[in-house]
């Protein structure tokens, strides 16, 4: 890229206000989201889910950020105070934490894009040549300076990013049809029976809930919403629907400039994506990579001692093997295979632990044996517990999933206390 390219997408960056979605709830993952949003779920082993899309932002020279909070947040508000306060304000970056708080109207966030409705004062006051509205709750690495430079250059009012999916994937999302030149023709908002896209049998273009707006437009749009009383106040289900006729709203699909295939995505929307997801960084060389150091994924990090495994005697060895251990974790005369460690885990002597996530601050105890299994933060697995080997015993104390993975929070094994909040 040259100094003028370099210059012009630059420009673009500094000319947007970003607004993170990040209030949904996560139903889908159950008892892991019972205390805290989706996007304030722990992932890789050091991270929150929020943290992607705001390490995107700033690794895209993004600086001006909101982040829409309202679903059990406090957790969710807490990280960012940790890991994101960092910003000069001085120098107009920020990231200003907007929870649902009747701003404009006498309810709670009512859908997408009334979140974003009750928060135009924001934007009223900066008033940016761009708005990128972001959803808060997927994995993945995007340099949303192409976006906007692909908004700017296509003419659009509205560009929609978009990833492919399967077909069952896609009754989740909002599905689309574009022409030639990526112009949306259709968009269908989780349909019973989605379309694959041309030249596809088994692959539908589906939205990825993050969207560009000029902000002129974004205004008159929400206050056309606002006053419709039928809609729902939803971008994918209301709005882009009734706009697409008239208005110029483009897709931009997500993929590799180089290689032309798409990127690493997930939504981990569902207690078995979860898993799947996190089971990949296990890998040798997986599709995530979180070592690089040209596109870094920021987080907050306690203050902990190094890794520490002891024991080598027969039948007492303590090792972790094919595996992601974070910082604070003691393996103590245990096995630890193909798993994820969070910080500050402790497992005991004479265990095995498998293909599993163990979130911060679980202990687990002496004799106890876990195999695909999630564990909550702080839980405390009690010495000679077995999960994972029997899904009818595990189904009467825990939840099991679709694919047999087993979630076991600290209120299922009758506990409380500090380190199992947020």
């Amino acid at each position: 890229m040259s100094a003028d390219d370099t210059h012009y997408v630059s420009q673009l960056t500094r000319n947007t206000l970003a607004l993170v979605l990040a209030g949904g709830r996560g139903s889908r993952l159950h008892e892991l989201t019972e205390g805290r949003a989706k996007p304030a779920v722990y992932f890789g082993g050091n991270f929150r889910i929020i943290d992607f899309p705001l390490s995107n932002c700033i690794n895209s020279g993004i600086r001006r950020i909101g982040v829409l909070t309202q679903y059990k947040s406090h957790s969710l508000i807490q990280h960012l105070v940790d890991a994101w306060s960092f910003f000069q304000r001085d120098l107009g970056e920020f990231i200003e934490i907007l929870p649902a708080s009747q701003r404009t109207t006498g309810d709670w966030f009512m859908g997408t894009a009334d979140a974003v409705y009750q928060n135009l004062d924001l934007v009223r006051t900066l008033m940016p040549e761009y708005v990128l509205v972001l959803a808060g709750d997927q994995i993945y690495k995007m340099d949303y300076g192409a976006l906007l430079v692909h908004h700017k250059q296509s003419g659009a009012e509205m560009t929609v990013a978009c990833v492919g999916v399967s077909l069952e994937e896609a009754k989740g999302f909002g599905v689309m049809s574009v022409a030639d030149d990526l112009r949306v023709l259709s968009f269908d908002e989780k349909p019973a029976d989605p379309q694959p896209m041309p030249g596809s049998r088994d692959i539908a273009l589906a939205s990825m809930g993050n969207y560009v707006f000029n902000t002129d437009f974004l205004l008159r749009m929400l206050e056309a919403d606002t006053a419709n009383e039928m809609s729902s106040h939803d971008f994918g289900k209301d709005i882009i629907p009734s706009i697409i006729s008239e208005r110029r709203v483009f897709a931009y699909p997500f993929l590799d400039p180089e290689t032309g295939r798409q990127p690493y995505w997930r939504d981990v929307g569902t207690l078995d994506a979860f898993w799947e997801a996190n089971m990949e960084l296990v890998a040798v060389d997986p599709e995530l990579n979180l070592y690089d150091v040209e596109w870094p994924i920021r987080t907050f990090n306690r203050q902990l001692p190094s890794v520490k495994f002891v024991f080598r005697e027969a039948n007492r060895e303590g090792k972790a093997l094919d595996s992601v251990v974070s910082a604070g974790c003691v393996i103590s005369g245990s096995e630890v295979v193909d798993s994820l460690l969070f910080s500050s885990v402790r497992v005991h002597s004479y265990g095995r632990i498998e293909g599993s996530i163990l979130l911060p601050d679980v202990e687990v105890g002496r004799y106890s044996r876990i195999r695909r299994a999630v564990i909550d933060r702080g839980c405390r697995i009690p010495p000679g517990t077995i999960i994972g080997e029997d899904s009818v015993a595990d189904s009467e104390r825990f939840r099991v999933s679709a694919k047999g993975i087993v979630l076991v929070t600290a209120k299922m094994l009758g506990q409380t206390s500090a380190a199992c909040q947020g």
